[in-house]
Protein backbone atom coordinates (compact mmCIF):
# COMPACT_ATOMS: atom_id res chain seq x y z
CA UNK A 1 0.00 0.00 0.00
CA UNK A 2 1.22 3.50 -0.82
CA UNK A 3 0.18 6.44 1.31
CA UNK A 4 0.83 9.99 0.20
CA UNK A 5 0.45 12.69 2.79
CA UNK A 6 0.93 16.37 2.10
CA UNK A 7 0.67 18.91 4.90
CA UNK A 8 0.37 22.41 3.52
CA UNK A 9 0.60 24.14 6.86
CA UNK A 10 0.32 23.66 10.59
CA UNK A 11 -1.30 26.31 12.75
CA UNK A 12 0.26 27.03 16.12
CA UNK A 13 -1.77 29.54 18.10
CA UNK A 14 0.34 31.41 20.62
CA UNK A 15 3.44 29.27 20.09
CA UNK A 16 6.69 30.59 18.71
CA UNK A 17 8.80 28.06 16.85
CA UNK A 18 12.23 29.61 16.21
CA UNK A 19 13.15 29.49 12.51
CA UNK A 20 16.30 27.47 13.19
CA UNK A 21 14.21 24.78 14.95
CA UNK A 22 11.57 24.38 12.23
CA UNK A 23 13.52 21.87 10.10
CA UNK A 24 13.99 19.64 13.17
CA UNK A 25 10.30 19.91 14.01
CA UNK A 26 9.33 19.04 10.43
CA UNK A 27 11.66 16.04 10.36
CA UNK A 28 10.26 14.76 13.66
CA UNK A 29 6.66 15.10 12.44
CA UNK A 30 7.48 13.30 9.19
CA UNK A 31 9.33 10.49 10.95
CA UNK A 32 6.60 9.85 13.51
CA UNK A 33 3.75 10.03 10.97
CA UNK A 34 5.65 7.61 8.74
CA UNK A 35 6.13 5.26 11.68
CA UNK A 36 2.47 5.45 12.73
CA UNK A 37 1.09 4.98 9.22
CA UNK A 38 3.49 2.12 8.49
CA UNK A 39 2.71 0.34 11.74
CA UNK A 40 -1.02 0.96 11.99
CA UNK A 41 -2.26 2.10 8.59
CA UNK A 42 -5.57 3.92 8.56
CA UNK A 43 -8.32 2.43 10.70
CA UNK A 44 -11.94 2.19 9.65
CA UNK A 45 -14.40 4.93 10.37
CA UNK A 46 -15.17 7.95 8.27
CA UNK A 47 -11.68 8.24 6.85
CA UNK A 48 -11.65 4.67 5.56
CA UNK A 49 -12.52 6.39 2.26
CA UNK A 50 -8.86 7.38 2.11
CA UNK A 51 -8.18 3.81 1.01
CA UNK A 52 -9.85 4.52 -2.31
CA UNK A 53 -7.87 7.65 -3.10
CA UNK A 54 -10.01 10.30 -1.47
CA UNK A 55 -8.38 13.31 0.12
CA UNK A 56 -9.05 15.46 3.13
CA UNK A 57 -9.07 19.22 2.85
CA UNK A 58 -8.23 19.61 6.51
CA UNK A 59 -7.69 17.49 9.58
CA UNK A 60 -8.63 18.68 13.03
CA UNK A 61 -5.88 17.33 15.23
CA UNK A 62 -7.46 18.88 18.29
CA UNK A 63 -5.46 20.65 20.93
CA UNK A 64 -2.20 19.57 22.43
CA UNK A 65 -0.57 20.86 25.57
CA UNK A 66 2.88 22.26 24.94
CA UNK A 67 5.12 22.61 27.94
CA UNK A 68 7.98 25.06 27.98
CA UNK A 69 11.36 23.61 27.19
CA UNK A 70 10.02 20.91 24.89
CA UNK A 71 12.54 20.16 22.17
CA UNK A 72 11.54 19.94 18.48
CA UNK A 73 11.78 16.13 18.39
CA UNK A 74 9.39 15.69 21.33
CA UNK A 75 7.02 18.34 20.01
CA UNK A 76 7.13 16.80 16.53
CA UNK A 77 6.17 13.38 17.88
CA UNK A 78 3.32 14.91 19.88
CA UNK A 79 2.03 16.79 16.83
CA UNK A 80 2.28 13.67 14.63
CA UNK A 81 0.26 11.60 17.10
CA UNK A 82 -2.42 14.32 17.15
CA UNK A 83 -2.51 14.54 13.34
CA UNK A 84 -2.69 10.74 13.05
CA UNK A 85 -5.58 10.77 15.51
CA UNK A 86 -7.33 13.36 13.33
CA UNK A 87 -6.85 11.22 10.23
CA UNK A 88 -8.36 8.19 11.98
CA UNK A 89 -11.56 9.99 13.02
Amino acid sequence: MNIRLHIERLVFDGVLIPPDQRPYLQAAIEAELTRLLSARGIAGGINARLYVGASLYSVNAGQIEISSGRNPAELGRQIAVAVYGGIEK
